[in-house]
């Protein structure tokens, strides 16, 4: 039994994901603001490090994107999808550095990170099995 396919709401999704990647930017963008030296104030967080924000959403909106546009061609859910998202992504970070070979090797190494995150089962720990409660505390401490 293979499971069906569901289209995922491309401009939905991508719109989700750009709005949080923008306020990834915004806490970055504050993060720089606070440390640089200059006579704006709080007022720097958007005019001096404001494009920040909108990068991080550019790289968010583009990487939902392109990773369900593929995901609806193929009609899979693989980690194939996010190796294509994760590129594109990395490519965009490439010509914002004005740099050919800064995007193509962007390109391979987010494309590259993100496929083995979804090879992985989406998770940092690998694929867990489905233990209960007592299971996990038991395996937590120290056995005599």
């Amino acid at each position: 039994d293979t499971p069906s396919f569901e289209q995922r709401p491309t401009l939905q999704y991508a719109a989700t994901v750009g709005m949080q990647a923008a306020l990834v930017g915004a806490f970055v963008s504050s993060v720089q603001n606070a440390l640089g030296s200059h006579s704006k104030g709080a007022s720097g967080f958007l005019s001096r490090t404001g494009g920040t924000i909108g990068f991080f959403a550019a790289m968010g909106a583009t990487f939902a994107a392109t990773e369900s546009i593929v995901a609806n061609q193929r009609e899979t859910q693989d980690a194939l999808n996010g190796v294509a998202g994760g590129c594109a992504a990395g490519f965009l970070a490439g010509i914002r550095a004005r740099s050919l070979p800064i995007a193509v090797a962007s390109c391979a190494v987010i494309g590259a990170a993100v496929g083995t995150f979804d090879t992985a089962g989406q998770s940092l720990r690998g694929e867990q099995e489905a233990l209960s409660y007592e299971e996990k505390r038991k395996r937590f401490f120290k056995q005599n």
